[in-house]
C-alpha cells in the first residue's frame, strides 16, 4: 500500500503561481504567504536577492506546518546588477518600464522546497528578456491598464506587456512567476508526486 504523499503549502500569495501549478496538474493543500520584508540588503545582488529570499519564505513557513512539503519562490527582475522594484506606484512604474525600453533584462527566479527531514533546496533560473523601445503613449496606456501593480519590474509578461517583449531566452513560466520544469523537478527530489 502506498503511502500518502505529504501536504503542499505554497508559501505565496501570487494568484499567478497557483495559475502556474494547476497548469502542471498540481493543487497545493494550502496556501500561506511568508510575508517578509523583501528589501535588498546592501550591495545584495539579483541571484543572490532572488535565492535568499525564496529560502527565508520557504523556512518561515515550513515553521508553520511541520510534516509538510513547502514550496517558495520569488522574481527578481534585474537590469545589470540593478533590482528593479515592484510596481507599486505609478511613479516607480514608469521608472521601470522608461528603463526597460529598448533593453535586454533578466528574470531571475528563486525556488526553495522543503520536505520533511529534509533541508531546504533551492534553484535558480534566469530569462533573458528583452523589450522594444516604448513610446510614451504606449507606457502611458500600460500604466492606465493597471496590469503592472504588484509586479516585478512593473510588467506582466502574460497580460499586454506580451507586446513590448521582442526577444526572449529560457522559461517563459520563470518571468510570469515560477519556472514549471524545475518546480517540478525539486518537488520529485522532495519526494512529492508530480505526474
Amino acid at each position: 500500500m502506498a503511502c500518502a504523499a505529504p501536504a503542499l503549502v505554497l508559501a505565496s500569495a501570487s494568484p499567478r503561481r497557483l495559475e502556474l501549478l494547476k497548469q502542471i496538474g498540481l493543487k497545493p493543500d494550502r496556501v500561506d504567504p511568508a510575508s517578509l520584508d523583501e528589501t535588498p540588503l546592501p550591495r545584495e545582488l539579483p541571484a543572490a536577492h532572488a535565492s535568499r529570499l525564496a529560502r527565508e519564505k520557504a523556512e518561515a513557513v515550513a515553521a508553520r506546518h511541520p510534516g509538510a512539503v513547502v514550496l517558495a519562490a520569488d522574481t527578481v527582475v534585474a537590469c545589470g546588477r540593478r533590482i528593479l522594484p515592484k510596481g507599486t506606484d505609478e511613479t516607480t512604474a514608469r521608472k521601470c518600464l522608461s528603463l526597460l525600453s529598448g533593453r535586454r533584462h533578466r528574470v531571475i527566479g528563486g525556488v526553495a522546497v522543503i520536505a520533511p527531514g529534509k533541508g531546504a533546496k533551492v534553484r535558480l533560473v534566469t530569462t533573458a528578456v528583452a523589450f522594444k523601445r516604448l513610446t510614451d503613449a504606449e507606457i502611458e496606456a500600460y500604466l492606465a491598464s493597471g496590469e503592472w501593480r504588484d509586479k516585478a519590474g512593473a510588467y506582466a509578461i502574460q497580460g499586454r506587456a506580451a507586446l513590448f517583449v521582442r526577444f526572449l531566452s529560457g522559461s517563459y513560466s520563470n518571468v510570469v512567476g515560477l519556472p514549471l520544469f524545475e518546480t517540478a523537478a525539486l518537488l520529485k527530489a522532495a519526494g512529492y508526486p508530480v505526474a
